[in-house]
């Protein structure tokens, strides 16, 4: 049966107006709108006359403009169903003299509830009483009471009052009198004239034992209608109380439905157990079991409990809800259901739901040619067996909500346990199942698990190889389990030599394959790939190619060619599918294993299609590199991407630039490494390059170097002199910030032949200022004075105003080292007012420190106090880690030169705090200052 009322549009007039798109309720809005779309769904398929629309929603009172207004409330009802829903599920129609909703009439409530109605007569009184509930079930309160006009609703009421009839009657023939003599006493009271229930609380009070109460409510009920109708009761309603009068024994019988073969078995007459034998030697899960177990004692004994375990392919979800099913057993006294869906096996198709009907009603007693042929039949015949029953029901393997569905049994404390690889949200929504996602195991568990399956403590004995074992299966329990199989079948085998074959990437998939039993990590993986449509295919094959280690919509959008949104919906669809899993908000990572799965599956595409799409995220880091690093400092070497990729990430702050290199890192390390294999050797050194800012900024050294090398030598194999010049000169960078400029000359002075050769001013001033800085740490002063005077000159006539005014701040320092303070002065406030006039934040703050020094030394301890607080201010404010440090230090170092040592430590110690944090080699020098400080007091 298909579900349609969880696919496009449905319409709910049976209670307030509902429009729900997918399950999800729309907001009509004006009343107006709202009683417009009432008359067209209530008379769906069939054309309402402007004029009838018009009256029903003014009555005798239209306003001038009643027409028009008309028109566009039709016009927005369209729009937003197109909105909501632009397969086209529903749609307004203007067909004169008026409008029709064309749609299809399961999806309207009332259409549904009258063929549930339908469907019942006939039926055996179980199968009936259950369709009437259903058909009941629709209703949510008065019909379209959110509704003005008052359209004519009569027919639904009464459809409601005859499906309660019908229902009531059925349970009577069930024998349920005892429970509906409560409920027919308020419905005789609220409808006192309804001759039909007059008589269903007779019968019932009889078969009670009431036979006093039954033939009083017969005469309160002739007073009633004698008295306000002039009428006498019904003759059917007067036979009945003459044969409760005479006590007929045809009164005593329920019904002839209790009488036939294929009536429901008693609790306790066939009790079915059938869980598959629990996995031997289970291990972990202690918190999973244990969330179970809190489900199961909270449950509510009158509705039933159901639970969805998904989880990825072969992380367990099966081993768990068997074992703890036969763990809890004892909970189910009616019996233990077990059926594998075949959702998401290998080589069978998913079970329908009918077939799985057909062998519970088998198993609970129902002989097999009592088990009815139509789907609804088998439906209300199971639902009624299982009435009074408390089973605990495993759904293993689950395709989606609908092969569920209608094997979820009613009330009574049963429990429903469903495994799939996805994740069934909308059992949820529609069902209040709760979800349990499993994990990979533990370290410890999945060491626990191989020494299990071999039989003996390899991790005592063998502890370094078997942890390697499990890192390599990603605790994984059914790689864990293929693994372990292995040392078991082939004993020749050592942990070391499984260790070493799984260690090869190329291998590890193969490796975790038991070829002759069918069972293996890539097959199981193979399954959920080839259930996926094209669309998810694509951008799982897209997310394997992404050489780091999580992916962003961000990346998808660009390999994928297609909007963000898109891109984050499609990466949601393969978490849900659990072949992704969401860390955080839009960051997927893969697991280890699926990502060697995903690298397979893209084996099967030509390189060059592999070579263009990393190509195209390249280009999208690129791009996304370019922002971030102009919102930390100026960009002043020519490159620029920053408009290239409208798919990029836009930070807008250089605390969010920095947050967003901070997640990215380990991608940009990979990308590199990836870009140089392939040989895209430009966009790595351009990658390289516009990277160094972010490693400027934290400091990031280590890796650095390890990427700069591919970087250097990407523009040497491309023959890009430029590319050679900047990342030299963003290695120089580098070393200046960490003091690691001693040894670099040679570096400095090619990189400046290459600047000549280029012959470009803006390359030239880097690179002066890149020899002058490297001389001046060697010791050669002058030289290096005579360099920065030739890259201030060029970068003045170049109206390079970044370059200037970074010269000139280098030059100061020198000029400081000399001894040459008040020239000094004067060229680090030159420096610092053009870095302040564009705008130059960060350097602006490192410019200000280095004037706070300089007053310090010439004894100018207030001015100096001003500048050195001003620029932590700014630095705490703008994300600059390194510069807050450098100011603390420089303020420190002043307040202590005032006396004031309590505050200086104050000052010192949180400088400390931050280089050590960066890793800066300062940190050095701020603890020796600090040290004696705390000495001299």
């Amino acid at each position: 049966m298909v579900d349609r009322s969880r696919s496009g549009l449905e319409f709910g007039v049976l209670g307030p107006l509902q429009v729900l798109a997918d399950g999800r309720r729309l907001v009509i809005g004006r009343r107006g709108m709202r009683g417009l779309l009432a008359m067209l769904v209530l008379e769906a398929n069939r054309v309402v006359p402007i004029d009838e629309i018009v009256d029903s929603l003014w009555a005798d009172d239209p306003p001038a403009t009643a027409r028009t207004i008309v028109h566009g409330y039709v016009s927005r009802l369209r729009r937003m169903l197109e909105q909501a829903d632009p397969a086209g599920s529903a749609r307004i129609l203007t067909t004169p003299p008026g409008y029709q909703l064309a749609v299809d009439p399961w999806r309207l409530d009332f259409h549904r509830a009258r063929q549930l109605v339908s469907s019942a007569r006939g039926k055996p009184a179980p199968i009936r009483a259950q369709l009437l509930r259903e058909s009941l079930g629709l209703w949510r309160g008065q019909v379209l009471a959110d509704v003005p006009g008052a359209p004519i609703t009569t027919d639904l009421e009464e459809l409601r009052l005859a499906a309660l009839e019908e229902r009531v009657e059925a349970e009577l023939e069930l024998g349920r009198h005892l429970e509906l003599v409560g409920e027919l006493r308020q419905l005789v009271g609220e409808y006192p004239f309804r001759e039909r229930l007059v008589g269903h609380m007779m019968r019932a009070l009889y078969r009670s034992g009431q036979r006093a109460d039954a033939l009083d409510a017969y005469q309160r009920f002739h007073r009633r209608v004698v008295d306000e109708l002039g009428i006498d009761p019904g003759p059917e309603l007067r036979v009945l109380h003459e044969q409760v009068l005479r006590d007929d024994p045809a009164l005593s019988s329920p019904g002839l439905v209790e009488q036939v073969a294929s009536v429901p078995p008693r609790p306790g007459v066939v009790v079915p157990a059938q869980l598959p034998a629990a996995a031997s030697g289970f291990i972990g899960r202690d918190e999973e079991l244990a969330w179970l177990d809190r489900l199961c004692d909270a449950r509510d004994l009158n509705t039933t409990t159901i639970a969805v375990v998904n989880g990825a392919p072969g992380i367990g979800k099966s081993e768990l809800v068997v074992t703890w099913g036969h763990r809890r057993a004892e909970q189910f006294p009616d019996g233990l259901l077990f059926a594998s869906l075949n959702g998401f096996a290998p080589d069978r198709e998913p079970v329908e739901p009918a077939e799985v009907l057909a062998r519970f009603l088998l198993a609970l007693g129902v002989p097999s040619d009592g088990v009815p042929r139509d789907l609804d039949d088998r439906v209300g015949l199971y639902r009624s067996v299982l009435a009074k029953r408390r089973v605990l029901v495993v759904l293993d393997d689950a395709l989606g909500p609908e092969q569920v569905r209608l094997l979820l049994p009613p009330g009574a404390g049963s429990v429903v346990l469903v495994t799939s690889r996805r994740r069934l949200e909308s059992l949820v929504v529609s069902n209040g199942a709760r979800m349990l996602t499993l994990d990979a195991l533990r370290d410890d568990e999945s060491v626990r698990l191989v020494d299990e399956v071999v039989g003996k403590p390899l991790s005592e004995q063998e502890p370094v190889a078997t942890r390697m074992l499990v890192e390599l299966c990603g605790n994984l329990p059914l790689a864990l389990r293929i693994a372990a199989a292995k040392l078991v079948f082939s004993p020749e085998w050592t942990v070391e030599a499984l260790v070493a074959q799984l260690s090869d990437d190329d291998a590890r998939l193969r490796t975790l394959d038991l070829a002759d039993t069918g069972v293996g990590v890539a097959r199981a993986l193979a399954v959920s790939y080839r259930n996926l449509p094209p669309e998810l295919g694509e951008t799982f094959r897209a997310a394997g190619l992404v050489p780091g280690r999580w992916v962003s919509p961000h990346a998808i959008a660009a390999l994928c060619r297609t909007d963000l949104g898109t891109a984050a919906s499609r990466l949601a669809d393969l978490a849900d599918a659990h072949l992704l899993v969401e860390q955080w908000r839009g960051g997927f990572v893969l697991h280890d294993l699926v990502r060697l799965y995903a690298r397979e599956v893209l084996g099967d595409e030509h390189p060059d299609r592999r070579t263009a799409a990393l190509r195209r995220l390249m280009d999208h880091y690129l791009a996304a590199c370019d922002h971030a690093r102009r919102l930390i400092r100026p960009a002043s070497d020519g490159l620029d991407f920053a408009g290239g990729e409208p798919t990029a990430p836009r930070p807008a702050t250089a605390g969010q630039a920095l947050s967003w290199f901070d997640k990215e890192w380990p991608n940009l390390i990979a990308l590199v490494h990836a870009g140089a294999e392939v040989g895209l050797h430009q966009q790595v050194w351009q990658l390289v390059r516009l990277v160094h800012s972010y490693c400027v900024a934290r400091l990031v050294s280590r890796e650095w170097h390890a990427i700069a090398e591919f970087g250097l030598a990407s523009a040497q194999v491309a023959d890009d002199r430029l590319g050679e010049m900047l990342v030299l000169h963003a290695r120089h960078a580098i070393n200046m910030r960490t003091g690691a400029l001693r040894g670099t000359l040679a570096e400095a002075r090619r990189a400046h032949r290459i600047a000549e050769e280029l012959g470009e001013p803006r390359y030239l001033v880097m690179t002066l200022d890149q020899l002058a800085t490297t001389l001046s740490a060697e010791g050669h002063y002058e030289e290096a004075l005579g360099y920065y005077r030739e890259a201030v000159e060029m970068a003045r006539r170049d109206g390079d105003p970044h370059g200037e005014a970074t010269v000139l701040n280098n030059i100061a320092q020198v000029e400081q080292r000399l001894g040459q303070l008040e020239t000094a002065v004067q060229h680090q406030f030159q420096a610092m007012k053009i870095h302040h006039d564009n705008g130059h934040e960060r350097a602006y703050v490192v410019a200000m420190g280095n004037l706070a020094e300089l007053y310090a030394e010439l004894g100018l301890l207030a001015e100096a106090e001003e500048n050195a607080r001003q620029g932590v201010e700014l630095a705490r404010g703008g994300s600059m880690l390194f510069e807050e440090a450098f100011g603390r230090q420089v303020l420190g170092t002043v307040l202590a030169k005032r006396g004031e040592t309590v505050a200086a430590q104050a000052e010192l110690a949180e400088s400390l705090r931050l280089f050590e944090r960066l890793g800066s080699p300062q940190a050095m020098v701020v603890r020796t200052v600090l040290a004696a400080l705390t000495t001299e007091v």
